[in-house]
């Protein structure tokens, strides 16, 4: 009988052995690997849900991209890579006489410069009408030179004759040195 007794003590830790090394070697660590893939499949759907959400704007942002770049057009074309600013004051010049504006003033400033860009400040002064104005400024945009106008000043002439005076602060650049210095500055390598 002890015999027997010991017999089914030794079956029963033998059991318990077995099912203990079976939940320490096998259970377990299959468990932990179960719960492993299963954050890893809700981190995968939450990133697919994601790249579903962006991927509907994005339409969105290449109709942005595209009227920016409508907007913009070809900047780099309107910053030339030398100074020009004879070429650019007998433009100027030229579109005042065009447009039939009377005491004409261009007076270039002192150059501001880093190691992208230049830029020059003008000062413009004329008279004449609203109309004559509009339409000289409407043609100066659509120079192949970016000009930008910093300050603008319109006033009546004092007699109320129609007559505008104007007086434009404007700024127009240029790039300093080898193209490729501006190339390689533009893709973000600065040399």
């Amino acid at each position: 009988m002890i015999f027997r007794e010991r017999q089914q003590l030794a079956i029963c830790v033998l059991a318990g052995a077995m099912i203990t090394g079976f939940l320490l070697v096998r259970y377990l660590p299959l468990r932990q690997k179960i719960r492993s893939v299963e954050q890893t499949r809700t981190a995968q759907t939450v990133a697919v849900a994601t790249a579903l959400a962006k991927s509907t704007q994005l339409p969105a942002f290449k109709k942005q991209r595209d009227e920016l770049k409508c907007l913009v057009g070809d900047y780099e074309a309107k910053v030339p890579r030398e100074r020009a600013l004879g070429s650019f004051l007998q433009q100027i010049t030229r579109l005042m006489n065009e447009h039939n504006l009377n005491e004409q003033l261009i007076q270039p400033g002192k150059e501001l410069s880093d190691d992208q860009l230049t830029c020059i400040p003008v000062i413009m002064q004329c008279k004449g009408s609203l109309r004559q104005m509009f339409d000289f400024f409407r043609t100066l945009q659509a120079l192949d030179r970016l000009v930008r106008i910093e300050h603008l000043e319109l006033s009546n002439a004092g007699d109320f004759s129609g007559e505008v005076s104007m007086r434009a602060d404007v700024v127009i650049y240029y790039r300093p040195g080898s193209g490729t210095q501006w190339e390689k500055t533009k893709r973000g390598k600065r040399v």
